[in-house]
């Protein structure tokens, strides 16, 4: 069985995945996930032998992203913004279908952003996602069921329409 630092460095492939989906550049997903694998690293005594190291290391992700949130940033220029995301092999169509999808998935809302992204790419479980965010599994669904119909929306050209209206 590998020990407690070779499930914290296999893991490191998904956080990059994961971190590049949620962050949007190179750069700044590799700094996400320095400072995830940092902060996991510097905490390995207090995660649980037993449980999934994985869901462990999306949540404090999630918590360095909000902390990365609230600190003011400074500005930055991407040197190579054309070079974001590499085309797909096959039709000269499937180039412009990847960058429809990744500018859909920039328009959504984090909150909607992360859940998606966490069950479609990293395929989590609700529970799981729930766990890791520490919200409610209710909350899981909602978000994900609207990402997923900003997302449809957005993908075959038309505005979304939300399916609640706020009452004053």
């Amino acid at each position: 069985m590998p020990n407690s630092r070779d499930q914290l460095l296999a893991c490191i492939p998904r956080l990059r995945r994961y971190a590049r989906a949620l962050v949007g550049d190179r750069a700044g997903a590799d700094d996400l996930v320095q400072d995830t694998v940092e902060r996991g690293w510097g905490r390995l005594a207090s995660w649980e032998g037993g449980s999934d190291m994985r869901a462990w290391l999306f949540s404090i992700m999630h918590n360095v992203r909000i902390d990365q949130a609230r600190r003011p940033s400074v500005p930055t220029e991407a040197l190579n913004e054309e070079t974001s995301m590499a085309l797909a092999p096959g039709s000269p169509s499937s180039g412009l279908e990847l960058r429809d999808m990744e500018t859909a998935l920039r328009a959504l809302p984090e909150e909607q952003r992360e859940i998606l992204l966490l069950v479609a790419l990293e395929e989590m479980s609700y529970d799981d996602v729930a766990q890791t965010l520490k919200i409610p599994i209710g909350t899981v669904m909602s978000r994900l069921s609207r990402a997923r119909e900003k997302m449809r929306a957005n993908m075959e050209g038309r505005a979304y329409i939300a399916p609640l209206k706020v009452v004053k």
